[in-house]
């Protein structure tokens, strides 16, 4: 299925940057008032303008030196980040000389430092000389938040609606979207809803945060509720309206979501967003022609936005329309912000076409870090496909720097690649250099298992099978690999049998487990249980192996000809299976 992002209001409306969250002060985050120095006189006017900064009791000249020696004390703190020191400096400054810039820096620097007592001191100090500074009650609201002190947190976020109720909403969310990162999105849901019980305005505002918040803690339904609460006070109101579907999408009820996107795309024509989220409903419900039909309407009315041109050519490619898509994707691909995501797409439809080489040209000309790696990923299969092993191993090596992160994921890809090659030493060792940092990473050792056995290694086999089973007990895979190679020995069939027996009661309708379990019991002697199992394992998946192991147990039973008949159509399937040619070698041509 076609796989689109949702439109994520949350994460653009909860996650934004905030202008009140400190950031690493610089010797010039350390403004000041001026102050006039030791080499100038001031006139009058001046010499009046810079004591009506100082209070009373303190002044003693327009060029206190103690004002001047804590301004530079605190600079110089700053410059060499000592910012418990300028700290203190500005507090002395903010006691001295009656500006709220002193209180302001102390705040940042409390903030920077992040000490909940000096914060507290210095937002009290910058709201006493500035009460009616949005940006000080916002910075004195994140402290009591920070603080959990919910009293002074109802108190400052009362004064933050007071003080400009029209962006309330907005104060909200730049306080959420710190806080939500330190875990404490329960608190603000409870600070508020205190809140909405001493107010009366705003308290759409409220619940609509509040709805943010219950989606943030994966409490849809509380979510739902705050919702409908802000819905009957402001129905027009866009924001909640998005929400409201993206929970019904959340919720699988793609009729409700469809339903409530038709009304409001009815009352906000002009908005995309609406739009934008029924396409991507109707997608998941793979509704396509629809989809496409909204993105083209997208597009007539934002011709310049090309996520919906991308959008439409992926439905393009859903439907089989690949002309059509390419249509799209090689003009979208002309506008250099959108070359590298056209051309990735574009190399999808020549992969699609069988043309390895016009893809992986096409796949080497994405450099957007959001395609990259896939670009990388795809180009390095298709060369492998190709056996062109020297430039996949070249590729593999530049997509580990530049994607560590991705690390696991290349070395399986590599090891996966010299299995091919028969190279079993070097994907064994790749595999056990990479176990030495990651222990207990269970794709490491499943796949080494499966390396060592070509090896004849069946210590190391067993020894990371049962390392899995015993962290992972009911890892199906694992035990179906183990018990299937301790089939290779008679005298362990019973542990076989004790590791098979729990992997069909794990999933008992998976083709390569029946199938171990069929040759279980045909090494038992149960050669019509053995065939029950065989049969139903071939009918879901005609493997060569299972085609096999049925046509030994048919051979075995005397039905030679229902083996022949089998082994024919197998091999016609897969000509080049290695179980199928070791049985017509072992049984077939020795009986000729």
């Amino acid at each position: 299925m076609l796989k689109l992002p949702f439109l994520s209001f949350i994460s653009v409306i909860l996650l934004g940057s905030c202008a009140i969250e400190s950031e690493k002060l610089s010797p010039q985050d350390a403004a000041t008032p001026e102050v006039v120095s030791p080499a100038e006189t001031p006139d009058a006017d001046e010499s009046k303008s810079i004591k009506s900064k100082l209070p009373s009791a303190e002044v003693k000249t327009a060029i206190d030196p103690d004002v001047m020696y804590l301004l530079l004390a605190a600079e110089l703190a700053v410059q060499r980040q000592q910012y418990s020191l300028a700290y203190e400096a500005y507090m002395e400054l903010t006691k001295r000389v009656h500006d709220p810039k002193f209180a302001e820096q102390a705040a940042k620097l409390a903030l920077q430092i992040k000490d909940s007592r000096k914060t507290t001191d210095a937002v009290s100090a910058w709201v006493n000389q500035e009460p009616k500074n949005v940006t000080a009650r916002k910075v004195a609201a994140l402290s009591a938040l920070r603080g959990k002190d919910k009293t002074a947190a109802v108190k400052e976020l009362n004064a933050l609606l007071t003080a400009e109720p029209e962006n309330f909403e907005n104060a909200l969310l730049e306080l959420s979207s710190i806080l939500q990162k330190e875990g404490k999105e329960k608190f603000i849901y409870d600070a508020l809803e205190t809140l909405s019980g001493k107010t009366t305005s705003n308290k759409a505002v409220i619940y609509f945060v509040q709805s943010l918040l219950s989606m943030q803690m994966k409490n849809n339904a509380q979510a739902e509720k705050k919702i409908e609460q802000t819905l009957a006070l402001q129905p027009d109101w866009e924001h909640p309206l998005v929400i409201q579907s993206q929970l019904a999408v959340m919720a699988n009820d793609l009729t409700r979501a469809k339903s409530l996107l038709n009304v409001a795309i009815l009352k906000h024509p002009n908005n995309p967003a609406f739009k934008k989220l029924l396409a991507q409903t109707l997608i998941k419900n793979a509704e396509y022609e629809p989809a496409a039909e909204l993105y083209q309407a997208l597009i007539t009315q934002s011709p310049k936005d090309g996520e919906n041109y991308i959008a439409l050519a992926l439905i393009n490619l859903q439907l089989n329309r690949d002309a059509n898509a390419e249509t799209i994707l090689k003009t979208l691909s002309e506008q250099p912000e959108w070359t590298s995501q056209a051309s990735f797409y574009l190399g999808k439809i020549e992969e699609k076409r069988n043309n390895a080489a016009a893809a992986v040209a096409l796949f080497d000309k994405v450099n957007d870090s959001s395609f990259t790696f896939d670009a990388g990923i795809s180009a390095i299969n298709l060369l492998a496909k190709e056996r062109k092993y020297d430039d996949v191993d070249a590729r593999l090596e530049k997509l580990v720097k530049n994607f560590p992160q991705q690390k696991l994921r290349l070395v399986l890809m590599q090891a996966s690649l010299y299995n091919q090659q028969n190279q079993y030493e070097k994907a064994f060792s790749l595999l056990s250099e990479t176990l030495l940092q990651l222990p207990e990473e269970k794709d490491l050792l499943y796949t080494r298992a499966l390396i060592a056995e070509h090896l004849g290694k069946l210590d190391v086999l067993e020894s990371d099978l049962k390392k899995i089973i015993t962290k992972y007990p009911n890892d199906a895979e694992a035990l179906n690999a183990l018990g299937y190679t301790l089939l290779n020995d008679s005298k362990r069939y019973h542990d076989a049998e004790k590791y098979l027996q729990r992997a069909i009661k794990i999933q008992p309708n998976e083709p390569a487990i029946m199938d171990s379990f069929g040759w279980l019991q045909f090494k038992l002697g149960n050669h019509l249980q053995a065939v029950k199992y065989l049969q139903t394992a071939y009918d879901k998946q005609n493997s060569g192996e299972i085609a096999a192991h049925l046509c030994e147990v048919l051979w075995t039973m005397g039905r030679k000809d229902d083996a022949r008949q089998l082994f024919e159509t197998a091999l016609k399937a897969a000509p080049e299976d290695s179980d199928l040619l070791d049985f017509k070698k072992r049984l077939l041509d020795s009986s000729e």
